[in-house]
């Protein structure tokens, strides 16, 4: 049994992730500060003797003990949250991957695995992205505070390695959506589902053409597990997510289909939000040739699961 700390573990994926590890029997740290994490969302696992939640903002340093793993997951994700207060956002990202790194050295320099972001590629000029291309980001954007905030974080991390040979893992994330979503977390897939459930009108922002590749969230968590135990030692960057390309409107019709009841038009209502991208896929060879891993839920068979979930929330 592995003592494994999960930061930001109240949240989307980190919830997932929780599940994930507890059912395969470790001892589970669970630490958020509850910014964007929803309590809620573990409630179930707090009588199981093998979890425990401790409220805190790693933008502070902590002190824990007995601990073999770290999943560093502890930023807001989605745009609106992170561009609500982004000094904290930025705080997350850079001060916080900072006090998870000394408290590894401080656990016998174990394995920390943190959870980077497709956005680190800002709005790409190449397409499909590998690791090895270095972005378009806007350094002074709306978004900056989370795109630079992330990129900071992987050349401390690999800082880190080079400096005190800390074992560090690198994932960048590419869009997740499924169950333990927050309805109000204001990402494309949440907002046209809850819209359509509550027969809004599912609104686009700019003119629908642009893309984004979406990945089911038990694909992701799959991905970790393999990425954090991987036998080569292999640090990364690498990316995680779904190359199967869809535009907005795309995805707007295939919710659409899916709640059939629903009442609600498909509009373009929306002007496109600053640095926006417009397009947004991975390029996944590598993590097919060094973890062997690839994602294997279709996007309406995950649309449909997270629609299950959200009727449960509405």
């Amino acid at each position: 049994m592995k003592t494994i700390l999960v930061t930001g573990g109240a949240g989307f994926i980190g919830t997932n992730l929780c599940r994930y590890l507890l059912n395969q029997g470790n001892h589970l740290i669970c630490l958020d500060n509850l910014y964007s994490g929803r309590e809620i969302n573990i409630s179930n696992f707090k009588s199981n003797p093998n979890f425990k939640f401790i409220h805190h903002d790693i933008t502070q340093p902590i002190d824990l003990t007995g601990i073999d793993q770290i999943y560093n997951l502890a930023c807001p994700a989605s745009p609106p949250a992170y561009q609500k207060n982004p000094i904290q956002t930025w705080k997350s990202s850079v001060f916080g991957i900072y006090n998870i790194l000394e408290l590894a050295r401080k656990n016998g320099n174990i394995p920390v695995l943190h959870t980077s972001t497709s956005e680190v590629y800002g709005d790409p000029t190449e397409s499909p992205q590998k690791e090895s291309y270095r972005g378009n980001v806007n350094p002074i954007g709306i978004r900056s505070c989370y795109d630079e905030g992330k990129r900071a974080a992987e050349s401390l991390l690999f800082d880190y390695f080079r400096q005190y040979q800390t074992p560090i893992r690198v994932v960048r994330i590419f869009n997740t959506y499924g169950p333990y979503m927050d309805p109000l977390d204001g990402r494309v897939v949440s907002n046209f589902i809850v819209q359509a459930l509550k027969n809004e009108d599912i609104t686009i922002y700019g003119d629908g053409s642009q893309t984004r590749s979406f990945q089911y969230i038990d694909d992701l968590i799959f991905g970790l597990d393999k990425m954090m135990n991987n036998s080569q030692d292999f640090l990364g960057p690498i990316n995680i997510g779904n190359p199967n390309e869809f535009t907005i409107n795309q995805l707007a019709n295939i919710v659409k289909k899916l709640i059939p009841q629903s009442s609600s038009k498909i509009i373009q209502a929306q002007e496109l939000p600053q640095d926006d991208p417009k397009q947004r896929c991975p390029d996944i060879s590598l993590a097919k040739k060094i973890l062997n891993w690839e994602p294997l839920t279709n996007l309406e068979t995950g649309i449909i699961k997270t629609i299950e979930y959200f009727k449960t929330q509405i």
